[in-house]
């Protein structure tokens, strides 16, 4: 089973889409895709544009349309996607103190910080919540996003380097 997930994976779909298609999931974001292009022994520069392309696909849709979709989740009377938009709400008002004190720098450095619960998913959300003007948020994540990128990167091959 598992020689099959790898040849699915790394043969079929190829090292440079999953780096590409990883970067794209919430949580994971480029924090995850770029250990896995170290890993999978791409070239550093190729990992991090792949990581961080993917990262920010997400971002001005995120921007222009999460509130809708959390009014729709937080009024549906389906459970789990009632429940699922309550999360994400109470995840906003987590961290929006952190980011409403520095506003646009605010979501830059959320942006940055390589840990999970950050990421540009988070950092697009709780500035579209905020209602941050949508070129000025974009400008944001897309720094937090790079900045992050190049965190990840460094101590990701720096470790492949070591070993």
């Amino acid at each position: 089973m598992i020689e099959a997930i790898e040849h699915f994976f790394l043969e079929i779909v190829g090292r440079h889409l999953c780096v590409f298609f990883c970067s794209l999931l919430p949580i994971i974001e480029c924090r995850g895709a770029i250990p896995l292009g170290a890993g999978l022994g791409l070239p550093w520069w190729q990992t991090y544009l792949l990581a961080v392309a993917g990262n920010l696909l997400p971002v001005p849709f995120i921007l222009l349309f999460i509130r809708a979709i959390l009014n729709w989740m937080t009024r549906s009377k389906v459970g789990f996607i009632n429940k699922f938009g309550h999360w994400l709400e109470r995840k906003v008002e987590k961290h929006k103190g952190k980011i409403e004190k520095y506003s646009y720098w605010g979501v830059v450095l959320f942006v940055a910080i390589p840990i999970p619960g950050t990421g540009a998913w988070t950092g697009s959300l709780i500035a579209a919540v905020l209602k941050l003007d949508f070129k000025k948020s974009l400008l944001a994540a897309t720094l937090g996003v790079l900045l992050a990128g190049a965190i990840m990167t460094v101590i990701s091959y720096a470790i492949k380097a070591a070993i």
